[in-house]
């Protein structure tokens, strides 16, 4: 009868063979425990902040850097690159109103931080230098400040069009002279949702709803204010409602486009001016280095910076004096605007757009 062989390395004695050891039924939840612990180091430190940032990550990240080599705070930023990302951090915000783990919320609108103060999940602050910003721009309680803001702008393309043809009104958008050649967002997130409900707070639901029931049928429909820039810049349309930082961005790329401040003329509604947002979240983490962050925002040479920046920001601080690359509710007519009653119209304006507009 043969003998049975080992199976075992041909270099290794038997009596050096490596025993098996049994893993201990602990050592995973040992690992895990650790692993916790050093999040919690790293991650759930009293020196920090937490920040939800709908501005783009290549604007605000450098003034983050900037205020953690300043303090010595870390900054500990969740950005949304989405075109709805205001919505997505709203949404996220609400989900979390119970157990809160952002300090502060950086929108690049007005509309959405409206809606979390209607929520009440907004702590009031009034910063030092609140009154360096105009009343319109900022909530009399202080459960908001607004700072660097955008105009909302037609862009032309001037291969496409004459100077003497060009658009001057947010209605030339429903003119069926422009009948597939303008363009504009989707209504229903960003800087496109908050002029939407500040129309609909202005003319009144019955024309602003007749107004977008037109812009539906006139204008062709784009993911966000970016790519109506960028159609503007490709000839793809001869011109687009959008934001000038993304307007600014196809110029410096050297694009045949002029930008056109809309609504001048006697009457006429005035250019809108949409301003960022930062608000304190009530109940967060990090109080203290919530407010500390949003004194640091909100100092003249860091609206400054976002001026001199290709975004282009608007600075809203009074004692700003650097100069700008775009016109600002100094040199142009701006739309007045109560953001308050813009927001209150939402719920109607949504409930209208949101069919209109989302399967489109």
């Amino acid at each position: 009868m043969a003998r049975k062989t080992e199976n075992r390395t041909a270099c290794a004695p038997r009596s050096a063979a490596i025993p098996v050891r049994r893993r201990s039924p602990l050592r995973p939840l040992l690992l895990f425990a650790a692993l916790l612990a050093w999040a919690g180091c790293r991650f759930g430190s009293d020196n920090e902040a937490v920040v939800y940032v709908a501005l783009d990550r290549e604007f605000s990240e450098p003034h983050f850097l900037a205020f953690e080599q300043e303090t010595g705070v870390h900054i500990a930023p969740k950005f949304d690159v989405e075109a709805n990302k205001t919505v997505g951090l709203t949404s996220a915000l609400l989900a979390e109103k119970d157990r809160p783990r952002c300090d502060v919320f950086w929108n690049n609108e007005v509309l959405n931080t409206l809606r979390l103060e209607k929520a009440g999940l907004l702590q009031a602050y009034v910063p030092p230098n609140a009154e360096d910003f105009p009343a319109e721009f900022r909530s009399p309680d202080g459960t908001w400040h607004g700072f660097a803001s955008r105009a909302r702008v037609l862009l032309v393309n001037t291969d496409l069009v004459q100077p003497a043809d060009y658009p001057t009104s947010i209605r030339d958008l429903v003119d069926p002279k422009w009948k597939g050649k303008c363009g504009f967002a989707k209504p229903l997130f960003g800087t496109t949702a908050t002029h939407a409900a500040v129309l609909f707070a202005t003319w009144g639901g019955d024309d602003a709803k007749q107004f977008f029931t037109q812009l539906k049928e006139n204008g062709r429909m784009f993911p966000g204010n970016k790519q109506v820039a960028v159609a503007v810049g490709g000839g793809q349309i001869a011109f687009g409602l959008t934001d000038t930082d993304d307007a600014m961005g196809e110029l410096q790329n050297g694009s045949p486009v002029a930008i056109v401040y809309p609504d001048q003329g006697e009457g006429e509604l005035g250019t809108l001016y949409i301003p960022n947002t930062l608000a304190i979240i009530r109940g967060c983490p990090h109080p203290e280095k919530a407010r500390q962050l949003v004194d640091y925002l909100l100092q003249p040479e860091v609206e400054a910076a976002l001026a001199a920046g290709p975004s282009a920001q608007i600075p809203l601080n009074t004692k700003v004096t650097a100069p700008v690359q775009v016109e600002t509710p100094q040199t142009k007519r701006a739309m007045p605007v109560d953001f308050r009653a813009a927001a209150d119209h939402w719920d109607e304006a949504a409930d209208f757009l949101t069919p209109l507009f989302l399967t489109q």
